[in-house]
């Protein structure tokens, strides 16, 4: 029986291990309703990336068979990205289920995954039709989209008040479209809204 109980456990021992892991590293981790299977994390913009200088809040949110199953992952403030829902934040499960294993943890996330989705977008598998649609007829003036993104949505100060606030003011319908559908909502990590 303690065999059992201690292999039942095990995934719970390391949820715990992971939380206090990426709680101890760099990365400002603010913890939902004082549990550890959902939490905010400062997650800045990678270097040499369209995103460099961007600060988000990205939700995380463990399911019960971590480290089995991923995490689900979304974005609290806007982000301008084929593989991000523009209204809820989402980020599409694919992007992070094709690679997921037991063997990585937390700081994966933080350190490969989400800079990986930034530097590398895949407009051939969206969440957002337009972005994709945009980076692949005009590359300009989609960098400069998310540029103007970054610097409306994603700094420091914003990610705090932004948060409580409902900021659909300025939201059009723009991010919505047919194209977007190309990533079920099986595929979709979960919403962010809190």
């Amino acid at each position: 029986i303690s065999l059992l109980f201690e292999k039942m456990s095990s995934p719970s021992k390391r949820r715990d291990m992971d939380v206090m892991k990426l709680m101890m590293s760099d990365y400002a981790v603010e913890p939902i309703n004082d549990g550890i299977n959902e939490f905010n994390v400062e997650f800045h913009g990678p270097k040499e990336s369209l995103y460099e200088g961007g600060v988000w809040k990205v939700r995380v949110e463990l399911p019960d068979a971590y480290p089995y199953k991923s995490p689900s992952i979304g974005f609290l403030n806007k982000i301008y990205h084929p593989n991000v829902d523009e209204l809820s934040g989402s980020v599409c499960l694919d992007v992070i289920n094709q690679s997921w294993s037991p063997m990585f943890d937390l700081l994966n996330v933080f350190e490969v995954f989400l800079p990986q989705l930034l530097l590398y977008p895949n407009p051939s598998d969206p969440l957002n039709g337009d972005a994709a649609s945009l980076m692949m007829k005009d590359r300009k003036q989609y960098e400069q989209k998310v540029k103007e993104y970054c610097e409306r949505y994603a700094k420091k100060e914003n990610i705090t008040s932004s948060l409580t606030e409902d900021s659909d003011e300025d939201v059009s319908d723009e991010g919505i479209s047919d194209g977007r559908s190309a990533c079920s909502e099986d595929d979709v990590a979960g919403h962010a809204d809190p």
